[in-house]
């Protein structure tokens, strides 16, 4: 078992994006010291044609149901749930 904080750089390594985690009830951002979550269990990123949406239901919602995500641009901007990975992405090439 991991600790959010190595989720979320897990997240970051496989997708090529950041994450803020929240809890599903309060809209809280989740702590990230809090300990036995599950390690995000992708090795390799979804498609850059999926949107944030489809990421967050498919891959995130299923792994953490107890928890909301936001994905986050290279400008802390929260993205858009019609936003495609692939734009998601490019926010951090430069």
């Amino acid at each position: 078992m991991a600790t959010l904080k190595s989720v979320q750089l897990r997240v970051f390594k496989i997708e090529g994006f950041n994450v803020v985690v929240r809890h599903r009830y309060t809209g809280r951002n989740a702590r990230d010291d809090m300990k036995n979550i599950k390690q995000y269990q992708y090795s390799r990123m979804a498609k850059n044609d999926y949107t944030v949406s489809q990421w967050k239901r498919h891959r995130f919602q299923v792994a953490y149901p107890g928890f909301m995500v936001d994905v986050i641009d290279d400008t802390g901007h929260v993205c858009n749930g019609n936003t495609k990975l692939g734009n998601v992405r490019d926010t951090y090439l430069d």
